[in-house]
């Protein structure tokens, strides 16, 4: 699917799940801050990290694991969570899943 700003679009067709890999799709990106699109296949994740910011996360396929400062959260396909900035997470997933996340510099 074409992504073209200022037209309606479904996030979740942007990006398709790949075997054994995690595919991104960078919507926006600019000195505010950036909007993503990501596709992860089973066993596929993002190791634990930092950012000095907040982010929205929102499940728009599936089901992810997400582990926030140890804490294992399960969250399905319209669920979303606010990151706080400078908390520790990662991402793990058990079974295919896709995601948008909303980083917000400030």
């Amino acid at each position: 699917m074409t992504f073209e700003k200022g037209k309606i679009f479904e996030p979740k067709a942007l990006v398709a799940v790949a075997e054994g890999s995690v595919v991104s799709r960078e919507l926006v990106h600019n000195d505010a801050g950036s909007i993503t699109v990501f596709a992860f296949d089973k066993g596929q994740g993002l190791s634990e990290h930092q950012a000095p910011y907040e982010a929205l996360l929102q499940v728009l396929e599936g089901e992810m694991v997400f582990i926030l400062e140890g804490e294992e959260l399960h969250i399905p396909a319209g669920q979303a969570l606010v990151i706080p900035a400078g908390a520790r997470h990662a991402v793990k997933a058990e079974k295919p899943f896709k995601m948008m996340i909303t980083m917000i510099k400030g």
